[in-house]
Parts: structure tokens; sequence; C-alpha cells
């Protein structure tokens, strides 16, 4: 998930949240012996129709819990968890986006679950879950579920092309074929200039990263050698299309400029191929998914793993409750049926076979194994407020000195991270 700047908490804030809190009190919390959960999940982390199964199938395998489900927005979530945790009225679990539980766990307000990786196997866990749900040595975030980027391609322009998906293994041979294909008309692939996330891969597969930390203290990176050569390999793909060079995959949506035009590829979430069928109807049954190619064949390129991970409040009236829910949530069983019910990468590696049927799903499982994430740390809310790494990108792909460019993006990346140091 995109992480958010966590603003500070107003009283009113803080009210409003205290009060979503304990809407659903009754005055019964242990009536009868029985102990009711509270859980905050994401708008569309789950259907109804999951949610519904879960809630149904857990208690009937724990007859003395209540599970008390709350639907949370994203928007103003950061605000609406940082006063829960500030309180003594939290719910019992919460699902926060990846990378938002280094700036939850700096707080103080969550509990340390290191004891119990072994129990929710912990060692299969994937790491662009599991390393930013972790801080300063401890696991504050048990994996919930992983989304992460792949390349939709036409299959019929693949085709036509005489490219062969199946044999795009490498990143080279990814640019071989990105080159047949941009020709006549057709954009070989349709790469905005500063969709950052995809670049973020390519700058981990050279051994390279956004920052990097030393002695308490973070320092922007992308003016090293293995960072500049992950640029220049998303220069070398980015003109093989017409992407513009000054905007995001958003502006203007590229499911839809693939669904007008004639696009052979994009990268994005699978879920990127619905918006182009439900733009252009008549593209359906004419979409493939592979996974991003690395530098060599075997290993599938490194991706930015968003998803969500789940953690328990230090306020929370039931944590051990609370860790039944959540060892049940990600345990086989139900991983599994998500992962199916919502085309999700399930959380552990071992479990990726349960998606084998769904072709999008599959392509992020085989990415997801070479998950990242970015820094974890909570300065690097501060960084994505102002992203000098789109800046930066946009700089080197009109004509920029890629080493001048980058050591100005680093250095503002330095001050970000830092600033509250």
């Amino acid at each position: 998930m995109k992480y958010r700047l966590l603003a500070g908490v107003s009283a009113l804030v803080t009210a409003a949240a205290l009060s979503s809190c304990s809407s659903a009190e009754d005055g019964a919390d242990e009536a009868g012996g029985r102990t009711a959960v509270d859980v905050w999940l994401m708008r569309d982390s789950v259907s109804a129709a999951f949610q519904k199964e879960f809630t149904a199938g857990f208690e009937a395998t724990h007859p003395d819990i209540d599970v008390r489900i709350q639907i949370q927005e994203w928007d103003g979530i950061g605000q609406k968890i940082t006063a829960a945790l500030a309180s003594n009225d939290a719910p019992d679990v919460i699902e926060a986006g990846n990378t938002q539980v280094a700036q939850f766990a700096g707080s103080g307000g969550l509990l340390d679950l290191s004891d119990r990786k072994d129990e929710l196997n912990g060692e299969d866990w994937l790491k662009g879950l599991a390393e930013p749900g972790s801080y300063e040595g401890k696991q504050y975030g048990i994996p919930y579920y992983a989304a992460n980027r792949v390349v939709i391609y036409r299959t019929d322009l693949f085709e036509k092309a005489g490219v062969d998906a199946k044999q795009i293994t490498t990143r080279e041979r990814w640019i071989d074929a990105t080159t047949k294909l941009d020709k006549g008309g057709t954009q070989g692939i349709y790469l905005p200039g500063q969709l950052w996330y995809a670049l973020g891969g390519f700058i981990w597969d050279e051994g390279g990263d956004f920052a990097t930390e030393s002695g308490g203290r973070w320092k922007g990176a992308l003016d090293t050698p293995e960072a500049m050569r992950g640029m220049a390999f998303y220069a070398r793909l980015q003109a093989l299309g017409k992407g513009p060079k000054d905007s995001d995959e958003d502006d203007p949506p590229q499911a839809e400029v693939m669904a007008q035009g004639q696009v052979a590829q994009v990268i994005s979430t699978p879920g990127g191929a619905n918006v182009i069928m439900e733009n252009n109807p008549a593209l359906k049954g004419k979409l493939g998914f592979f996974p991003i190619p690395g530098k060599t064949a075997g290993t599938p390129g490194a991706v930015f793993t968003g998803g969500s991970d789940l953690v328990v409040p230090a306020a929370a009236g039931h944590p051990d409750a609370a860790l039944t829910f959540i060892k049940e949530l990600t345990g086989d069983a139900w991983q599994k049926k998500l992962a199916v019910a919502m085309s999700y990468v399930p959380n552990r590696t071992t479990l990726a076979s349960a998606v084998a049927d769904d072709p999008g799903a599959s392509a992020m499982a085989v990415g997801a194994a070479n998950g990242r994430a970015t820094p974890n740390t909570p300065g690097w809310a501060a960084v994505e407020a102002e992203n000098p790494v789109k800046d930066y990108m946009t700089a080197v792909l009109t004509g920029g000195d890629t080493a001048e460019e980058a050591a100005k993006a680093s250095a503002d990346i330095t001050r970000a991270m830092n600033a509250g140091s």
C-alpha cells in the first residue's frame, strides 16, 4: 500500500477515532463468557462474502470469541490509527499498509509480536511484508496479503510481432522483445516517466537502494553506481513507447491508455487488466501476464511489495483473542481462500500454489518471492510526501545529467528522512 504521511492529531480527530473504536460497544464485551474482538479492516481488502464466510468459520471454531469487524477507509486512516494507538480504547486488531507499520511502531503504540513468529510460520513470510512489519529488530506487523506489479501484455500484438512472452526471462530479452514490438504505430510499452515503484525494482536488481542507514542516520543513495544503473535501464525501457516523461501511471490513467491505443505492454498490478477491459471490452481474452524479468533467467525482477500487515495495539483490551484472530486469518486455510477470492498473493512463499489457476495472481506470486519495500523507517513518509524521486526521473529522461540529478535527489532524500532527528 502507498505510504501516507501521518499528520498531528487534533482533539477533534482523536475524539472521532475513539468514538469509532467503541461504537460497537453494547456493554456486553464479555457477556456469557464470550470475548468480543474488535477488528479494523480496510475498504476492499476483503469482499463482503469472504468476510461473512471467515467470521462464521472463525466463530464456529472459537465459540468463546465474537468477531466485530469495522471497515475503514484509506483516506485519513493514518490519523485515525494514530489517535487509536494513543488512547486507552483501541481496537484489538488493525490492518495497516505494510509501509505504515514503522510509523506506528515508532510511536510505541503496538505490541511486540516477535515471540509469535514461529507459530505464525514466520520463516516463510514474504520479505516485502515481513521486513516493513518489523522495526528496530522487533516484529510488530504480521503479514496479511501482498500485491505487486507484473507486466500486462496484449497477446494479439505479441503474436503479430512474433514475440513469445514465455521467452522473456531476462531484462535484456525484455528490451529485445519490446524493441521488436515498438513498430508500425504500436508502442512497445507504455511506461510513464515517474513510475518510481518500477524504478525501485530495477535499482534493487542492481544492488542499490533509495537510501541507506549508518549510525542511526539515513542518506539518500540514488547517486550510487548501482542506483544509477537501475535508472539507466528504466530510461532504455521507457524510450520504447510514448509514455509522458513528467507524470506517473495515474496521469493519464495508464489502463485507459492501453485500452484506447496500440499499446503492447504496461507495468501494473493484475487488477489493471479489469480496468483495461472495462474501457475496451473488445480486449477481453487478449490480455496476458508475466512477472517483471530480472537480470538473469531463473530470478524474477525485484518488485515493490504492496499489501497489508495486521498489528495489535498496545492498548488492545483482548490481546490473546487478537492473536487467535490473526493466527486464523493468516493461517494456511484462510490465506488460500483469501488469495483465490481476492486475487492476492498469500503471505507466505509456501502458499504460492494457491493462485496457480489465476494467471495474474500467479505472475504476481512469482515476483513476490523477490519482493522488497521502501526504507523501513518513519522518516520515509516525508520522502514520499515531496517525492524527489519523481522529479529526478523526469530530469534524467528529459536530458539531465544522471549523476548531477541523482546527487540532487539524494540530498533531498537525506534532508527529508532526517528532518525529525
